[in-house]
């Protein structure tokens, strides 16, 4: 069996060691740090200073026994060629991220657990006491769909909530968690009386509701700036024996939110074990930009804060899958911190927008497919260069949908034309946004829109476009 040695740096070496020992591999393998921080930083000169030749692999508790191939980091800079008549055996550049490992060597890694996470989501409904009951409830099963834990019902002021019981015992009658969520000291008592498991939010002055009530409070300071006076409201309900969660007040961008995120370092370092609420709806909601880069930086802060929760809403048009956004963020960046690995090669569903390889077949691999084509079907790729559509009949080349229709001669195929035209939008949508396009496939944009599911087991279809009106995906 062959045996490779796989040379890295001192942070990449954890990361490296688990892909190989995930993999089915038809080798055996030892990575060696180099004593190098950054893998990504090794030259050949450096490899060939720092290991010796004959390249022997001593593995321990096994007989030393010489290596059959080395691999180099990626971006492994100098003559390989070089290092293979230096230490007699084949070398070569890996792929340039680690979890390509698998696929360089056509095998399957074990995919990331992303199934278990640190950080519990409260899905706010803001307008709770505008809707009925019936429609608080048909709202709370969308966002326990989308991976809320608790439903937050969130008061109006000056807005009377009749139904706040009868809503609470519905959302407990589904297995709900309930928060509710007031300025109106009257509403929280009302909230949880009627059995809510959580009452947003309490300071120093109005910790006596918490007396009143079997919920569990969320306790914030009079002012964000006061911290004072969160540090004495867990004082006191520490010395009371009840269970809390404090929150020291996300402000919104640009308007104190660096400052606030220093405050709850600081919560953190003055209390090691309190759990933390963060309130990032007040930057999701509050900032017009795409959410889920925010929700992916937010909640690599919770996890990083060891926060116990967040409060989401989805209020604005902008942030309206920002619950979903969530719980993918905060299963990839537990996952993260708990391989001690960067945020990278877990899962793409954040990528909502960009691919992070977004071509995979160069131009010239292209061309050298098209050149063997002998049939009229036209297939359509995108490579850095633009769109191109080839057939036996020639390759074409462009950048803009409509550059490339006078050159497919389907006026009188309108059938043909319709689904040549939607293949070509979704192209160069992909080409423009640097997203991978695969012809008769819908794009993907990760978690922002839900993804069909797919038999790998059937043929493909002709395409989408071609299906009869009365056909079911």
């Amino acid at each position: 069996m062959e045996h490779i040695v796989f040379l890295t740096g001192h942070l990449a070496q954890p990361a490296l060691q688990r892909v190989l020992a995930g993999m089915d591999a038809p080798f055996t393998w030892e990575v060696r740090d180099i004593g190098l921080q950054v893998a990504g930083l090794m030259t050949a000169d450096m490899v060939r200073r720092r290991v010796g030749a004959p390249l022997v692999s001593s593995v321990e508790g096994e007989a030393p026994r010489p290596a059959d191939r080395l691999l180099l980091p990626g971006r492994c800079r100098g003559d390989v060629q070089a290092l293979e008549a230096h230490f007699g055996i084949p070398v070569q550049r890996g792929p340039e991220e680690l979890k390509d490992l698998p696929a360089f060597f056509n095998r399957q890694a074990k995919p990331a657990d992303l199934s278990r996470y640190r950080v519990d989501i409260f899905a706010e409904i803001v307008d709770a006491p505008r809707l009925d009951v019936a429609g608080i409830v048909e709202r709370a099963r969308a966002y326990v769909a989308d991976g809320a834990d608790v439903i937050d019902l969130g008061g109006l002021p000056a807005t009377p909530f009749p139904h706040l019981e009868d809503s609470v015992k519905a959302l407990k009658a589904e297995g709900f968690k309930v928060s509710v969520d007031s300025l109106d000291t009257a509403e929280l008592l009302r909230g949880g009386r009627a059995g809510a498991d959580y009452l947003l939010s309490l300071n120093l002055d109005t910790l006596w509701v918490a007396d009143e009530v079997a919920s569990t409070p969320v306790l914030i300071p009079r002012t964000p700036q006061d911290e004072e006076s969160l540090a004495q409201a867990i004082e006191t309900l520490r010395g009371r024996g009840r269970a809390f969660l404090a929150d020291s007040i996300l402000d919104p961008l640009p308007f104190g939110f660096t400052r606030s995120i220093c405050r709850y370092q600081r919560l953190r370092d003055r209390f090691p074990d309190v759990d933390i609420l963060v309130g990032v709806g007040n930057v999701t909601e509050l900032t017009e930009a795409d959410t889920a880069g925010m929700n992916a930086l937010l909640l690599g802060m919770c996890e990083e804060l060891q926060a116990r929760a967040i409060l989401t809403t989805q209020v604005s048009t902008h942030a309206r899958r920002a619950v979903r956004e969530a719980d993918v963020a905060r299963r990839l960046m537990h996952a993260a911190h708990e391989n001690r690995s960067l945020a990278k090669g877990f899962t793409d569903e954040l990528l909502t927008v960009h691919a992070k390889r977004p071509f995979p077949d160069t131009a010239e691999e292209i061309r050298q497919t098209a050149a063997g084509v002998r049939d009229p079907n036209f297939r359509v790729q995108v490579a850095e260069d633009g769109i191109h559509v080839y057939n036996r009949d020639g390759h074409r080349l462009a950048r803009e949908a409509f550059e490339l229709w006078p050159q497919l001669k389907l006026e009188n195929d309108a059938a043909h034309a319709f689904y040549m035209g939607v293949e070509l939008a979704r192209a160069e949508v992909a080409w423009q946004l640097g997203k991978r396009y695969v012809q008769d496939q819908p794009l993907s944009w990760g978690c922002a829109v839900p993804r069909r599911e797919e038999n790998l087991d059937a043929w493909c279809a002709p395409g989408s476009t071609l299906r009869g009106k009365d056909e079911t995906p």
